[in-house]
């Protein structure tokens, strides 16, 4: 770590430091034990082989995509990053905001993100000094004032409760075990799950250029999903630098999953409506000649 490697190799009697790279991505994982090598002077610990080398991330950050900055020219097209509430929008700024090296700005002023590094916050969604706008919005008005869109899409069943969490915990706090059992949440899903279907609906129906990535694609496979939506905001990304995204993925703003409850909160009632609006974005998708919901969407 004194030479400021976040990566440390063990190649057998040898250990090489460095970086992630188009070389080196770490995207093949191999069996544990084809590592399970003893050490020389350790022989409890495992320390690879020539051939197959143990990887540790050392305690160094890499910081090759943490600079950033407002567009040096004003932009020419407005580029809306939407989704429905808790679908996991600020975590893809984080994202976008890594691997551009530009700031994300908002439909919206949120205080407590702006204190959290997102500085493009503040400025007026048309500034265009900001590489891409977040916007929980849905009118035709709205979605027509953006030139094309990345549009990112949830689970209804997580992204609910994570709308949930946030509207009666913050930004990384969780909804109290009252609001789950009281009457929130029944209102909430009653008025909230409609506009799931709704809002995907009208990005697909009204938006010029629309960009699907659904949000667990985007968890699965970070690299190729952030390079489709690198390539729609016309920026040029090096590798490096994405590799370096997937090293810092998670934001101090993130929630640490979903507070598991110790029961299902979705009556059946809920689920079969749910159901229905799944059904219909999946054919709306496929529609349009997109891949439609992922198979998770439908609960076993």
């Amino acid at each position: 770590s004194r030479q400021e490697f976040p990566l440390a190799a063990l190649a057998g009697t040898t250990c090489r430091c460095g970086f992630p790279s188009t070389l080196f991505p770490l995207h093949e994982r191999e069996d544990e034990q084809l590592c399970a090598h003893k050490c020389a002077a350790e022989e409890f610990e495992s320390c690879g082989s020539a051939e197959f080398l143990l990887v540790y991330q050392t305690q160094v950050q890499d910081n090759r995509c943490m600079d950033r900055r407002f567009l040096p020219s004003r932009a020419k097209q407005l580029v809306a990053l939407a989704s429905f509430p808790g679908a996991g929008n600020t975590w893809a700024r984080h994202l976008i905001e890594l691997a551009t090296g530009f700031y994300t700005g908002s439909y919206y002023f949120d205080g407590s993100l702006y204190n959290k590094g997102f500085k493009g916050e503040r400025d007026h969604w048309r500034s265009g000094r900001t590489i891409c706008i977040k916007t929980h919005e849905s009118g035709q008005k709205e979605i027509e004032s953006f030139d094309s869109a990345i549009l990112l899409i949830r689970n209804p069943y997580k992204a609910l409760m994570a709308e949930f969490n946030r509207k009666y915990g913050g930004h990384i706090g969780f909804a109290a075990h009252a609001h789950w059992k009281g009457k929130e949440w029944p209102e909430f899903v009653a008025n909230y799950a409609p506009w799931w279907a709704t809002h995907t609906l009208d990005w697909l129906r009204y938006g010029k250029k629309v960009l699907v990535v659904h949000f667990e694609d985007l968890k699965r496979d970070l690299f190729v999903q952030l390079q489709r939506m690198v390539a729609l905001l016309g920026v040029t990304a090096c590798e490096d630098r994405l590799l370096c995204v997937e090293g810092q993925k998670d934001g101090n703003f993130k929630r640490s999953g979903l507070r598991k409850l110790e029961y299902d909160p979705y009556t059946a009632e809920m689920r079969k409506a749910i159901s229905g609006y799944i059904r219909t974005v999946d054919a709306a998708l496929k529609l349009r000649n997109l891949s439609g919901v992922p198979e998770d969407y439908y609960p076993r």
